[in-house]
């Protein structure tokens, strides 16, 4: 059974900053962030990259960040 995280997400709407796209991130792992046309996409995006995040870290060993098991919105099954 896959194992899944709640994680805290911050979402930026379109601007000039964000190439006119929504900005999607999760402060918790540095860098995990994605850009999607849509809210919904923005989101989709997020989740992958944050699955992607979490795998690599466990494929080598690196402790995930205390927070991570924090309540939150996004739910991510790796």
């Amino acid at each position: 059974m896959a194992k899944q995280y709640r994680l805290p997400y911050v979402l930026r709407e379109p601007s000039e900053e964000t190439e006119d796209m929504y900005l999607a991130e999760v402060p918790v792992l540095p860098g995990c962030r994605a850009w999607g046309a849509t809210v919904e996409e923005a989101l989709f995006n997020l989740e992958g990259v944050a699955a992607d995040f979490i795998a690599s870290c466990e494929h080598h060993g690196d402790e995930l960040p205390a927070t991570i098991a924090g309540a939150g919105e996004l739910v991510v099954a790796v």
